[in-house]
């Protein structure tokens, strides 16, 4: 491939693309270094927490607004079918690219995304019965394996037919597989990826993974699927976690809760992926990789299992309160499900991180990325989306 397709990248444009799903607060693969870099002042992130904050705020009126396509009246009642995570996330772009954001509070977005998904992913928990999903569960997980093996195959020789190098195509692949960025990033020490390499897969999965959010869930209901079906695919298909879940309780709670699962089935499997690469490539460069065993299944996972554990067998309270009865105007006991309390605290934590995903993103640095690269990419992840549709049709 030219080298013409890398010119126009800036050395910062990494940096803009940040990771999205912020699941990861260390690479699971280093390479070794004899000293450690000096580190570079940093500004305060607050700022950035502000401005999320202030987004998200608004970003939950316009979600109340008591009109259509905000407020819809029928029969089963009233929906609110425009999510507050994705009014948060447009309104953070628009902010982004028309207003002059300065570095700091970019700075305090990133802050935002990792500490906020992995404990909306932890809340979601609640709201799964894992009895639930026995009949299907098998079915789905099939359907993600197979997914992955497409998503990296097609990924692959697209890009080798478009001229891009190989191991920027394997990277774009591993990112549409299995979990967008954070895959991505923990692959590249183990192939010996340039940081060229990287910028390119990084910027396209970005891409394709915002493009993919906004559609499915419209696509979806062009198709009329059920909630299961539309769970697998979102889950089995959009790149990042976040977006996953963006997407898919943007189309129902239940969509959202089986495409989250079906989600991180895959960020799991990013084990095992690993573990390939390793005995693919790292066995000839082992004095320059150290391969970290423990990170290769992130915490939050564990939380989200043992949460939605919880929850499978009833051992998350319900909340009773007793009023007194020299309160004027009690009507005597009442109770509060702890599950709509951890429901609606993922909610705002969800938004939160929305609003400081799109916060991140800038269009004009997006604009940059190689047109090789993102045709890869969106022809991997077109073919991904009509494989699965195709297995969800035949096996659910």
């Amino acid at each position: 491939m030219s080298g013409s397709y890398y010119d126009s990248i800036s050395s910062d444009a990494l940096l803009s693309l940040d990771s999205m799903e912020g699941v990861y607060s260390l690479p699971v693969v280093e390479k070794r270094s004899t000293a450690a870099p000096k580190p570079a002042p940093r500004d305060s992130v607050w700022p950035g927490y502000y401005l999320t904050a202030l987004t998200a705020a608004v970003a939950y009126g316009i979600h109340y607004l008591p009109f259509a396509p905000f407020q819809v009246s029928s029969e089963t009642g009233v929906r609110r079918p425009v999510g507050a995570a994705i009014v948060a996330i447009l309104g953070g772009v628009l902010i982004r690219n028309l207003l002059p954001v300065p570095g700091s509070i970019v700075e305090g977005c990133k802050v935002v995304v990792r500490k906020a998904i992995p404990l909306t992913i932890v809340l979601t928990g609640a709201g799964l019965n894992l009895a639930l999903l026995a009949t299907i569960g098998a079915k789905a997980m099939m359907i993600t394996i197979v997914c992955i093996g497409i998503a990296l195959v097609s990924s692959y020789y697209i890009g080798r037919l478009l001229g891009l190098w190989s191991k920027t195509s394997l990277l774009i692949g591993v990112g549409t597989a299995i979990c967008g960025n954070s895959a991505i990033i923990a692959a590249a020490p183990l192939i010996d990826a340039t940081d060229e390499d990287v910028t390119l897969s990084v910027g396209t999965v970005n891409i394709m993974g915002l493009l993919f959010m906004f559609i499915l869930p419209f696509v979806g209901g062009l198709l009329k699927l059920s909630d299961d079906a539309f769970g697998v695919w979102a889950g089995s298909t959009i790149h990042a976690v976040p977006q996953v879940v963006a997407a898919a309780f943007a189309y129902s709670q239940k969509a959202g809760t089986l495409a989250t699962l079906v989600k991180l089935v895959r960020v799991t499997l990013l084990a095992p992926l690993m573990i390939a690469l390793v005995l693919l490539y790292a066995h000839k460069r082992r004095a320059e990789v150290t391969v970290h065993y423990s990170r290769l299944v992130p915490p939050f996972v564990w939380g989200f299992l043992v949460v939605a554990l919880l929850n499978t067998a009833n051992l998350i309270p319900t909340l009773q309160f007793h009023v007194a009865p020299w309160v004027a105007g009690a009507s005597g006991n009442f109770a509060i499900s702890s599950n709509s309390i951890l429901s609606e605290l993922e909610q705002i934590l969800l938004t939160l991180a929305m609003a400081a995903m799109g916060l991140e993103v800038s269009i004009r640095r997006l604009a940059k990325v190689g047109g090789p690269a993102v045709l890869t990419g969106l022809g991997a992840s077109i073919i991904l989306c009509l494989a699965s549709l195709v297995l969800i049709r035949i096996l659910l």
